[in-house]
């Protein structure tokens, strides 16, 4: 544990009642039975979003790459499907104003090869400009491939809040671009484990909002405080930093 890390370790927290093995066995048994109901709920969701029209977008949509101007149809990258993630930006500022929320789910994101065996490509569409966010990306060693959205941005996102983190699905037919599907807020936990691998353990999530027993530990003291930071930045900058990065985005 390092003086960054969130954890609190100034206090001991409360602690479920201790059972026999087989009162525990049974009643996670009867969790079980609601654990599958809600994997099977999930399953139906998916079948349901399988099944929804879409929507044609311009394929030629313009976007900037490594190598300047590029399309929508480009991003692609020859595969039929795109998973777009729009990454919020705060112009001119540096690493440790850049958006927390974008920063925990876009590093979740590693390994892309079992999507490319589904023909799926994934992309952020950052809605900034190329140049500075892609010093974000450099400082946060991500591999992902990475474009810059600002030129169509109002176009991408129409009828929705640019501005704010967006998950969205395309289909490419041919030469034509079809959304398929989008989500945001809570939706875009779609691409997260780390959140899902909290709530199989006893404390959960620790934040305020969650239905947890009295004295359970939380790393918030008021609703406001940001889960995502530690020490005035999004919580893995402090190993970026360690390794000697600069969070400076400007040339």
């Amino acid at each position: 544990m390092t003086e960054h890390d969130t954890a609190p370790t100034d206090r001991a927290p409360a602690l479920p009642p201790v059972a026999d093995r087989a009162t525990f066995d049974a009643r996670l048994d009867q969790l079980r039975i609601r654990e599958k109901a809600h994997t099977r709920e999930g399953d139906a969701l998916a079948a349901q979003r399988r099944r929804l029209p879409m929507v044609e977008v311009a394929a030629d949509l313009s976007l900037t790459g490594p190598d300047g101007p590029v399309t929508l149809l480009d991003a692609f990258e020859g595969r039929r499907q795109l998973i777009a993630y729009y990454f919020m930006w705060h112009p001119g500022h540096d690493a440790a104003g850049q958006c927390e929320g974008c920063t925990w789910v876009t590093t979740q994101v590693q390994e892309l090869s079992y999507l490319h065996s589904r023909d799926i490509t994934y992309a952020v569409l950052c809605q900034g400009p190329y140049e500075e966010s892609r010093r974000y990306r450099d400082f946060m060693d991500w591999e992902v491939p990475w474009y810059s959205a600002l030129p169509s941005l109002e176009e991408l996102l129409t009828g929705r809040h640019v501005g704010m983190m967006h998950l969205v699905c395309y289909l490419r037919d041919g030469d034509r671009v079809y959304e398929t599907y989008w989500t945001t807020l809570r939706g875009v936990e779609a691409m997260d484990y780390s959140y899902g691998l909290m709530d199989l353990t006893v404390y959960g999530r620790q934040e305020l909002w969650e239905d947890s027993p009295a004295g359970w530990p939380t790393v918030q003291s008021t609703p406001a405080d940001d889960v995502f930071r530690s020490d005035g930045r999004p919580i893995p900058h402090w190993s970026r930093l360690a390794a000697g990065r600069s969070d400076t985005l400007t040339p």
